[in-house]
């Protein structure tokens, strides 16, 4: 049941934010030329990248591995996430959003749009939102 107390709906709409903040890093992440240095932070030890496109990744080594495939096949991207729905169960969350950016692919040297939608899942940790 969610907390209609003060201090609920307080900690609820700072959950919320914490998780934009999150999708945010995940972003520059991104955008930084898919930097496979800093994206494992974003993740639990046993978090989940998933795209039917681009397959699973399981655990911050392979997560990390997907990161450095990114960066051999984009040149540049740019996430504009937008549309977010986050819902807050506690300490875990599931949140939808929608993404409309270029990206450019290394390999065929064109530039490319993509219109995708995440649906995230979110763990509260000691350090922070994660995935």
């Amino acid at each position: 049941m969610t907390d209609k107390s003060l201090e609920g709906r307080i900690q609820r709409l700072e959950d919320i934010e914490s998780i934009k903040q999150l999708k945010v890093r995940y972003s520059h992440i991104c955008d930084d030329d898919h930097n496979p240095d800093n994206i494992a932070s974003l993740f639990t030890e046993d978090g989940i990248w998933e795209s039917p496109d681009f397959g699973v990744a399981r655990g911050h080594d392979e997560i990390i591995v997907l990161f450095e495939n990114f960066k051999k096949m984009f040149s540049f991207s740019q996430h504009n996430m937008t549309n977010p729905l986050i819902n807050v169960d506690g300490d875990s969350a599931t949140g939808t959003w929608y993404i409309m950016g270029p990206w450019d692919m290394r390999a065929e040297k064109e530039s490319k749009w993509f219109a995708l939608r995440y649906d995230d899942d979110y763990l509260r940790t000691d350090g922070g939102w994660k995935y």
